[in-house]
């Protein structure tokens, strides 16, 4: 695998494209750490950049310039940038990452890192082009929990690893909200193969240290859209939650105007750009799916059963791995159920991994060797965005906040790189591939190189 340690902090001038919700965490990050300076944003709106330079005032920092989408290429040429992180909406990451690639500015990506093979491939160009540095920030990596299961697989416990059984659960709150906004259209996001589960399949190359090299999987919108929503009895008859009175006690809609972040930077901004945060998730213009199974091997003989489901009671994942020596079982239920919303209610836990959520369950690994009894596994509990993932992530990468205790990992090789996020999407991206020819897709011919 790819993935190496985070070879030196990063300080100097740093600028975010796309200023939407998740920005906010490294806003907010650089703004705490005097070796950094925030000196522009780049987005298609001009109000959510505002909301931005506000939450740089809080921190008593000055106010980032603003930069049109359009003129991306003007703010590198003129900000001397030796940091880009790019927040956008995914299919258009490799609009901002290969020309700051070019420049020689340390690119951070969120994941996917894109969302098709060809934009993959001019991203990989890049960075061996111009001897780049692209890192995806799969904070999943960071969680302590995760470090200890790596941790028990690498001192051989289990030994060998053979199979990986790895569920995952998104619940009618959380999974919903991929429904309600730009994620729903495959073209934009990949469809959940692409932009959340690539999450979860970099967990695993991560964790069995090694690579995809086949998939197979099926596929289906099995409860959004108007057509399931009928058949549930579920679906309500509106466009958006904004204005309507069909959505005001309908527990999957958002109202944008009970959350404060979410009010500032789309409720209150979607003058500017017209995108609309809060639409119905029984609409019949849904063109990603909500239940998928997915087979994969590995080139070191492994193989894995995966399944997401987005309309579950509750939120969380088991991840089960069978070795030579036993076995290594992985449980944390994230919420143990929702209660259904209305307007005037709050939108608390709809944007995922900002703190834990309300019914919060537990976390749990198990080990048992062959022959021997089950035994729970000790790990460090971490609390914070996604289990405490995104403080140690940052830590990782920026060093401490000062004055603020550093979130340590045992695990050296936590940093992903372009190669690590070509992997993790590529799986994704062959499911998808497999949803429609119903055949087995091989990664390398589908990327066409090795990775």
């Amino acid at each position: 695998m790819s993935s190496k340690p985070q070879s030196k902090l990063l300080a100097g001038r740093a600028a975010i494209v796309g200023t939407g919700h998740r920005a906010r965490l490294y806003t907010h990050s650089i703004a705490a750490r005097p070796q950094l300076e925030l000196v522009a944003l780049c987005d298609t709106n001009s109000d959510r950049m505002d909301h931005h330079n506000g939450l740089l005032k809080e921190h008593g920092r000055p106010e980032a310039k603003k930069y049109p989408a359009e003129d991306f290429n003007k703010m590198l040429e003129n900000e001397n940038l030796d940091i880009l992180v790019v927040t956008t909406i995914d299919f258009t990451h490799d609009l901002y990452i290969v020309p700051a690639v070019k420049k020689g500015i340390k690119v951070l990506t969120e994941k996917p890192m894109t969302t098709d093979v060809e934009k993959c491939k001019k991203i990989l160009s890049a960075v061996e082009e111009n001897n780049g540095s692209v890192q995806v920030l799969f904070n999943y990596r960071y969680n302590p929990v995760h470090w200890k299961v790596a941790e028990v697989i690498a001192e051989g416990k289990i030994g060998n690893v053979k199979s990986v059984h790895f569920e995952w659960l998104l619940d009618t709150v959380h999974g919903a909200d991929y429904f309600r906004r730009w994620h729903r259209y495959k073209d934009k996001s990949g469809g959940l193969m692409v932009h959340k589960s690539s999450h979860h399949f970099d967990l695993v190359n991560f964790w069995i240290n090694s690579k995809p090299s086949s998939v197979f999987g099926m596929g289906a919108l099995s409860f959004y859209g108007t057509e399931q929503g009928k058949k549930s009895g579920w679906a309500r008859n509106y466009d958006r939650a904004r204005g309507s009175k069909e959505a005001e006690d309908d527990p999957f809609a958002i109202h944008l105007e009970d959350d404060k972040g979410l009010k500032a930077l789309y409720h209150d901004a979607e003058h500017v750009d017209n995108y609309h945060r809060d639409m119905n998730v029984f609409a019949d213009d849904i063109t990603i799916e909500d239940d998928m199974s997915v087979l994969v091997h590995y080139e070191n003989g492994v193989n894995m059963t995966y399944h997401l489901t987005a309309y579950s009671p509750w939120e969380g994942y088991r991840v089960m791995f069978n070795g030579d020596q036993g076995r290594l079982e992985l449980e944390c239920v994230e919420s143990t159920h929702r209660t259904a919303g209305k307007k005037g209610g709050g939108a608390e836990g709809v944007v995922h991994g900002e703190k834990a959520l309300k019914n919060e369950g537990h976390n749990k690994i198990t080990l048992q060797r062959l022959w021997g009894e089950k035994e729970d596994v000790p790990y460090v509990w971490a609390t914070g965005g996604h289990g405490g993932g995104d403080e140690a992530m940052l830590d990782q990468i920026f060093g401490p906040i000062p004055g603020q205790e550093e979130h340590k990992s045992p695990i050296n090789r936590l940093s992903a790189d372009q190669n690590d996020g070509a992997l993790a999407m590529a799986v994704g991206l062959a499911a998808n591939e497999s949803f429609k020819s119903g055949k087995l897709v091989q990664i390398k011919e589908l990327l066409g190189r090795q990775l």
